[in-house]
C-alpha cells in the first residue's frame, strides 16, 4: 500500500517531469518501487529515455529493466507496436530469458490472442511451476474473457500453493460477493483476518457478508466484527458505526429483545449512533436530518 508521504513525493516528481524539469529516471524508478500504474506517463517518459541514445546508455543495466518497463506500460495503453519493439530488442539481448517469455505472453494477451497467451504460460509453468505472476496472468486472462468460474478456479489452485498471498485471498472473496457466493466469501475474509488480525478493511468486509447473509448467528459475528472495525479505526469508521445500528436492530427483531446479550447491544446502538450524529454535525451537517431519520427508524423497527 502506498502511502501518503509516498504518494506527495510521487505527485511532485510527476508534475516536475511533466513540466520539464527533468528527473524522469527517478520517476520512473519510484513508480516501480511502488509497484503503481502511470501507464501513460511510463510510456512518454520511458520513450523520451530509450529514444535518447545518450540518456539511454548512461543507465547501464538499468536500460533493460526500463525497456520492460516501457513494454508493459505500451500493452496498457494499447500501444502494441512500442511493446513488440522493446520485447523484441529483449529477446535479442536475453535470448533464453524465461521473463522475456512472460512478456511475450502478455503481448498475446494484450493482442486478444488467448490461446497463444495459454499455451505461452503454460510452457513457462513447465519450467518453472511456483511462478507466481504467470499463475496471477492467467486468472487476469480468465477475467478478461468473462470466464469467471475458471478463474475462481485458478485462484483456488493457486491458494492451495501460495496461501498467505493476502491479496489473491481479497481478489477471491471480492470475486464471491460479486457471484453473490457470500458463504464462499466469508471464508476468504476469515483466512484475512488470521494472517493479518490488526487490517481494519478485512474485518468490515467480512462483518458486510455476515450482515448479508443474516440470521441471528450471522448477525451478533457481524456486530462483533463491526465492533472491531470501529476499535482498530479509533472510532472513525462511519460504515462500522453504521453496521452497529443495522445489525443491533436487526438482532432485536429476532429476539423480540429477550436477550441479557441484545439489550447491552440496544445500547450499544445508541452509543454508535450519538458517534454518527457528531460525525455529520462536524462534516456533513446539511446531511444530520436524514441521518437522525434513518437511524430513528432503525430504532423503531427494533
Amino acid at each position: 500500500m502506498v502511502t501518503k508521504t509516498e504518494e506527495t513525493q510521487l505527485n511532485r516528481l510527476e508534475n516536475q517531469v511533466d513540466n520539464g524539469g527533468g528527473g524522469a529516471w527517478d520517476y520512473l524508478c519510484l513508480v516501480r518501487k511502488l509497484k503503481v500504474r502511470r501507464s501513460q506517463k511510463v510510456l512518454k517518459h520511458g520513450l523520451s529515455i530509450l529514444n535518447d541514445p545518450k540518456q539511454r546508455s548512461s543507465l547501464g543495466a538499468d536500460e533493460w529493466t526500463l525497456y520492460e518497463q516501457v513494454a508493459v506500460a505500451a500493452m496498457d495503453c494499447q500501444c502494441l507496436d512500442v511493446a513488440k519493439d522493446c520485447t523484441k530488442v529483449l529477446r535479442k539481448r536475453f535470448p533464453d530469458s524465461k521473463r522475456v517469455g512472460r512478456l511475450e505472453a502478455m503481448l498475446f494477451e494484450a493482442k486478444g490472442s488467448w490461446e497463444l497467451a495459454e499455451k505461452a504460460y503454460a510452457s513457462l509453468l513447465e519450467d518453472n511451476p511456483l511462478d507466481q505472476v504467470i499463475h496471477k496472468r492467467r486468472v487476469a486472462m480468465a477475467k478478461a474473457q468473462g470466464n469467471i468460474s475458471v478463474a475462481i478456479d485458478w485462484l483456488n489452485k493457486y491458494l492451495e500453493t501460495f496461501m498467505a498471498d493476502h491479496d489473491a485471498w481479497r481478489e477471491l472473496a471480492e470475486i464471491y460477493v460479486s457471484l453473490q457466493m457470500y458463504k464462499q466469501a466469508a471464508f476468504c475474509y476469515e483466512e484475512l483476518i488470521l494472517s493479518q488480525p490488526t487490517v481494519p478493511l478485512y474485518h468490515l468486509a467480512y462483518a458486510d457478508v455476515l450482515y448479508t447473509l443474516g440470521g441471528l448467528e450471522n448477525l451478533q459475528t457481524a456486530k462483533k466484527y463491526y465492533a472491531s472495525t470501529i476499535d482498530l479505526t479509533g472510532g472513525k469508521n462511519t460504515r462500522a458505526l453504521f453496521g452497529i445500528c443495522l445489525c443491533a436492530s436487526a438482532i432485536t427483531q429476532l429476539t423480540k429483545g429477550k436477550s441479557k446479550e441484545e439489550k447491552e447491544g440496544s445500547q450499544l446502538q445508541s452509543l454508535a449512533a450519538k458517534v454518527l450524529e457528531k460525525d455529520y454535525k462536524q462534516r456533513a451537517p446539511d446531511k444530520l436530518p436524514q441521518l437522525t431519520t434513518a437511524l430513528k427508524s432503525l430504532t423503531l423497527s427494533s
